[in-house]
């Protein structure tokens, strides 16, 4: 396969050039504005961030991009899908209100803001994935696969479970319905915690399944009926159901990158990685710890699985900030050194087999070019 190219700027300005100019700049020396936009429908999947975490990419580069879509003719909306964990992002509601604490709003990015899998995140469409080994479908939010136009903007940086979080991430999880982030993470079904349950019946009736009844006035899930669709988490407003059985992050990095090719295929699509602010870990969390890595600066590919590697490499060559997670591990005692920033940051994960695989069922490929403007 042919190498993609893979377009980068550092964060250095100039005088009267801010860095949402230089991120524009470098859009269009991709090619964003060679794509055809004029009167189509242009989903922009970001990460709002976790209300308390800090770490999350600022609007201003969400407006950047909205604003080259509206040059060309397309209306752009931002998006993303409601989280499986409990959090201040697991329906539309709360989702749009940590949106808009956080500073997204029309007047900051240009731009309207719709939660891809609705209210509850029940709205999915299931995609076939050619190619899929470990999935034969994608459950998807219906107003990400609703779009003509796909555009990840994504926060590169480390991850507890897939090692760093940038464009397949990104992708793949971010645009999974609760269905989808469930089908992702394990072959299992949630469970009620009996302490946090207040009987309220509320998962029961939004069980498709009728798998839930009440003993002693706590709810009980029944695994031989339970589908796993995860309709029961949204529901609880005591955060007493959750997900607790995770498959091997290898597997899951697989999963993602077949969601990813459920989401991009057979529709015009760019991705751009900023590389700044790289936490330890995914900014899902309520918190966010010192960066681990210095900042290295802006990327955008047509090709998600090159952008990936590109900035994976970047981070590979950067020098570790002593005061973080990756610095205190490098410094421990009798620490294996893995000679890899983001399993010495987080031991147990693996990033490799993600792009691997994605390069093998064909959404891009990891040689690049690298090109810089």
């Amino acid at each position: 396969m042919e190498k993609s190219k893979v377009y980068f700027t550092d964060f250095r300005t100039t005088n009267n050039v801010g860095l949402p100019k230089k991120l524009k700049k470098l859009c269009v020396a991709a090619g964003l504005q060679e794509m055809e936009l004029d009167h189509k429908f242009v989903a922009i999947k970001m990460h709002f961030g976790e209300l308390g975490n800090v770490a999350f990419l600022r609007p201003n580069y969400a407006k950047a991009v909205a604003d080259l879509v509206k040059e060309g003719g397309g209306m752009p909306f931002l998006t993303d899908c409601n989280t499986l964990y409990p959090g201040s992002r697991k329906n539309a509601l709360e989702h749009i209100s940590c949106a808009q604490e956080n500073g997204f709003n029309e007047l900051s990015t240009g731009c309207h803001i719709i939660i891809g899998d609705g209210l509850r995140g029940t709205d999915d469409i299931a995609v076939p994935i050619e190619g899929g080994e470990y999935c034969q479908e994608a459950y998807i939010g219906r107003a990400v696969m609703d779009a003509d136009v796909f555009i990840s903007l994504n926060h590169f940086k480390g991850h507890e479970c897939t090692g760093f979080g940038g464009a397949l991430k990104n992708i793949g999880m971010g645009c999974g319905s609760r269905a989808g982030k469930m089908h992702q993470h394990n072959q299992g079904k949630p469970v009620v915690k009996t302490r946090k349950c207040k009987g309220c019946k509320r998962c029961s009736k939004e069980c498709g399944s009728d798998a839930i009844s009440y003993v002693d006035k706590k709810a009980v899930i029944d695994q031989d009926i339970c589908k796993g669709c995860g309709r029961c988490i949204g529901a609880c407003a005591f955060d007493a159901i959750f997900n607790p059985n995770e498959n091997a992050n290898e597997i899951l990095g697989c999963k993602i990158a077949e969601y990813s090719k459920a989401v991009v295929d057979g529709r015009p699509n760019f991705h751009i990685s900023l590389v700044m602010d790289i936490s330890p870990n995914c900014d899902c969390h309520s918190e966010n710890d010192a960066p681990i890595l210095p900042n290295i600066g802006m990327f955008a590919s047509f090709d998600p699985v090159a952008l990936d590697q590109a900035c994976a490499d970047a981070c590979l060559k950067a020098e570790p900030i002593r005061n973080s997670q990756l610095g205190d591990n490098l410094a421990s005692e009798g620490w294996e050194h893995h000679h890899d920033h983001f399993m010495d940051s987080n031991p147990n994960v693996r990033w490799k087999e993600t792009l691997e695989h994605a390069e093998k069922i064909g959404i891009g490929t990891r040689e690049y070019e690298l090109i810089t403007v």
